[in-house]
């Protein structure tokens, strides 16, 4: 129970931190948008990488520092991509739609949260390698048991957040909140791609 618990604490403390994929998760949440794929491809993709660092995938990242900088770069382009459609939007903005709006359908909506996944070497370094490692330091049973509660947590932070961001549809029915909100994401988006660039 205690390492469960321990596990769920780890991948909260490691996925709660304002990131691009927590960004577009929060903005699908209010637009209230292809919620549930977007909420299930992000909880389903730090699953697969924690376990594949618990089964010690993460040695082979270390022996192929190139796949994390085609990953760095690949990121990089993606983002600042995203930036530039933020703030395109942030110029732009409309009132909230609460039947749509946000990306144009549901493959759209899974590929970048897709690619917001994948597209972040910091992904492969918090997951495969950190939680990876972690875990292993528990013993072969319960390793499982700690990588359940890291699952756990990346599940219940992803639904909470999709989920939860409706509450503030009032909020953003005024054109002015999603200026403040795409401009914001843009200059995140900018700030990370920029720290991928300089990693």
């Amino acid at each position: 129970m205690l390492t469960g618990l321990a596990g769920f604490g780890t991948g909260l403390g490691l996925i709660v931190a304002i990131g691009a994929q927590n960004a577009f998760v929060l903005r699908q949440g209010i637009r209230r948008s292809f919620v549930g794929p977007v909420v299930a491809v992000c909880a389903v993709a730090d699953a697969v990488l924690i376990v594949a660092g618990v089964l010690g995938i993460g040695g082979l990242v270390q022996a192929a520092p190139w796949f994390l900088d085609v990953v760095r770069w690949g990121g990089v382009i993606f983002l600042l991509g995203y930036a530039a459609l933020a703030a395109r939007r942030a110029f732009r903005p409309d009132a909230l739609r609460a039947a749509g709006g946000g990306v144009a359908s549901v493959g759209a909506a899974v590929g970048a949260a897709g690619a917001l996944t994948f597209l972040n070497p910091h992904v492969y370094l918090d997951t495969v390698l950190l939680v990876g490692s972690v875990a292993n330091q528990h013993g072969p049973d319960d390793r499982w048991v700690f990588a359940a509660g890291a699952v756990m947590a990346s599940l219940v932070w992803f639904t909470a957040l999709g989920y939860g961001a409706r509450l503030l549809a009032p909020v953003f029915a005024r054109p002015s909140a999603w200026r403040v909100l795409d401009g914001g994401i843009a200059v995140l988006m900018v700030v990370i791609a920029v720290g991928l660039a300089r990693h």
